[in-house]
């Protein structure tokens, strides 16, 4: 894990519990949701579920989900062509209005492979 990788995780968990000792139900149960969406294979393996989370986080322009999901992708064994035809279905699905976002996820993609 590079050090890009590291930042973006650590973060992430720092603010995950930060916001996790508010002790909101509502909250605490859209957490555990993700988390069974995403966690395991199911009927779709972790892969798939990861391409598909990637393309809606570009639909809904979270470049946070995006980063999120190029990881998760890449740990589950995604490729960079197989992010790359994922994140051009998103384009597709979102419009013009997505490509800031495909921007900044292929510059982060192409920083998380150099670090490696």
């Amino acid at each position: 894990m590079g050090k890009l990788e590291q930042d973006f995780a650590a973060y992430r968990t720092r603010m995950n519990e930060r916001i996790l000792a508010e002790d909101n139900r509502v909250i605490k149960r859209i957490y555990s949701v993700d988390s069974l969406a995403y966690g395991e294979d199911g009927v779709l393996p972790k892969q798939t579920k990861e391409l598909l989370g990637l393309v809606a986080s570009l639909v809904l322009r979270c470049d946070d989900c995006v980063k999120y999901h190029l990881v998760e992708a890449r740990k589950a064994g995604n490729d960079r062509k197989a992010m790359v035809e994922a994140m051009s279905i998103g384009l597709v699905v979102g419009g013009t209005i997505v490509i800031p976002h495909l921007r900044r996820a292929v510059e982060f993609l192409d920083d998380l492979e150099n670090e490696a």
